[in-house]
């Protein structure tokens, strides 16, 4: 599998682009926390065996593959946009403030950007791409990423508020946290816009 995305990039990167930059998130869908987007440019010299949709990796092997991305991405940046914020200006705009931040704070500019799903406004060439953590080796690659710093963060929540179980939920709206939000109320990390059908407000 690992084979076919790095192959998918390969093609890019042979037709005349050097910096190809993956973007992904995670985090769009939970009642709480923040939003988080992982940007990556990766070399095309050598892969990572075992890259791919992070969602279909355990968490253990997740932890692993996320050392050896960032241990070898020749640039990468996660960027996390905070529960007010989404509430403020909307999931979809918080996540393509991360994906822009992101992309900008690499530290260098990209020949391309690769983006799972989303449409983005960028002074660089830019590709949306369907299904693209399943897809594209620098895309999955970001998305590891973006899925690693965020279930830590989470891990961290779940000291501060054991109570919600953000530790093994990490913020969706399991039926466990959602009982545990009706009797104990919201934290000050949940998403107000998010959680109004359980709370009545």
């Amino acid at each position: 599998m690992t084979q076919e995305l790095f192959d998918f990039d390969k093609k890019i990167a042979d037709s005349g682009y050097k910096y190809i930059c993956g973007v992904d998130e995670a985090g769009r869908g939970p009642l709480c926390g923040p939003v988080s987007v992982g940007a990556v440019i990766m070399p095309m010299d050598r892969m990572i065996e075992g890259i791919t949709d992070s969602k279909k990796i355990s968490e253990k092997k997740r932890e692993k593959l996320y050392d050896e991305v960032i241990n070898t991405a020749l640039f990468y940046k996660c960027v996390m946009i905070d529960n007010e914020v989404i509430d403020e200006i909307n999931i979809l705009e918080a996540t393509k403030r991360a994906m822009r931040e992101a992309v900008l704070g690499l530290g260098v500019d990209p020949d391309i950007v690769l983006i799972d799903a989303v449409k983005l406004a960028l002074p660089f060439e830019t590709r949306s791409i369907i299904k693209g953590d399943a897809t594209s080796y620098a895309i999955a690659s970001a998305s590891i990423i973006a899925k690693v710093e965020r279930d830590r963060l989470m891990a961290e929540y779940d000291k501060e508020y054991p109570e919600y179980g953000f530790l093994k939920n990490k913020g969706y709206g399991t039926k466990a946290h959602i009982d545990a939000l009706k009797k104990y109320g919201p934290t000050k990390v949940h998403r107000k816009t998010f959680i109004r059908n359980f709370i009545g407000e």
